[in-house]
Order: structure tokens, then C-alpha cells, then sequence
């Protein structure tokens, strides 16, 4: 199977750590997951990646903290907010610091890969032009 390209999955909870990861490395991506902001900003140093899955609420930095971090040293990498945060104002916030877009939990595994693909297309296709 054809590698679809490097995920980094960032989220405090384990079970949706381990299903994203099962789920994308079935559809073809390499995936590398962490439990939170501090390890996913070293992760990055050290390894490019295509798209991030960044949770949102997370002890510690949460991902709205990391967000522009990762967008400042990695402009040419996706992110994807992941929330189960009802809260439209946070979801906002994050596609104005430069999100490219988000999904709610509970999520539909195919919902979830429909916008990993969406969002790496528009990121390629970004850094062709």
C-alpha cells in the first residue's frame, strides 16, 4: 500500500490514541502518537510531518496553547483540531490561529480519514503553488 503521508496524533486519551492510529495506518499513513503538547512540540522537532490531530483540551500546554507553535515553526504542516469541547468560540479561535479545520468526538473513523485526506490535498497543493 501506497504511504499516504506522516500523521502526528496528539491526544491525552490512550483508546483514542491507539483507534486513530490503527484506523490511519490501515488507510495507508504513517502514524506517530503522543499523550500531549509538551512531547508533540519535541516530536516535531525532530521528525516532518503532513498533518497533525492535535486535542484540543489536554493537561498541560492544551492544543490551542501548541497550535501556534506549531503552525509558527511548521507552516507547511496541517492541523486538524480534534474537541469534544461544545464551545464554537474555541473551535473559532483555533481556525484563526491557523487550523485548517476540525472534528467533534465521538467521531466517525471515515469522517475523520475524509478530512486527514481533504486536509493534506489543500496542504500539497498549497505548498506546489
Amino acid at each position: 500500500m501506497e504511504e499516504k503521508g506522516n500523521l502526528l496524533i496528539v491526544d491525552d486519551d490512550l483508546y483514542v490514541r491507539t483507534i486513530i492510529t490503527r484506523k490511519m495506518e490501515a488507510c495507508g499513513y504513517n502514524c506517530t502518537a503522543v499523550k500531549d503538547g509538551n512531547e508533540a512540540l519535541d516530536t516535531i522537532k525532530n521528525q516532518p510531518f503532513d498533518l497533525v490531530l492535535l486535542d484540543i483540551k489536554m493537561p498541560g500546554p492544551s492544543g490551542i496553547d501548541i497550535l501556534p507553535k506549531i503552525i509558527a515553526g511548521h507552516p507547511n504542516t496541517g492541523v486538524v483540531m480534534i474537541t469534544a469541547i461544545d464551545d464554537t468560540n474555541t473551535v473559532v479561535e483555533a481556525m484563526q490561529l491557523g487550523a485548517c479545520d476540525y472534528i467533534t468526538k465521538p467521531f466517525c473513523l471515515e469522517e475523520l480519514n475524509l478530512k486527514i485526506t481533504q486536509a493534506i490535498e489543500h496542504r500539497r497543493d498549497r505548498i506546489s503553488q
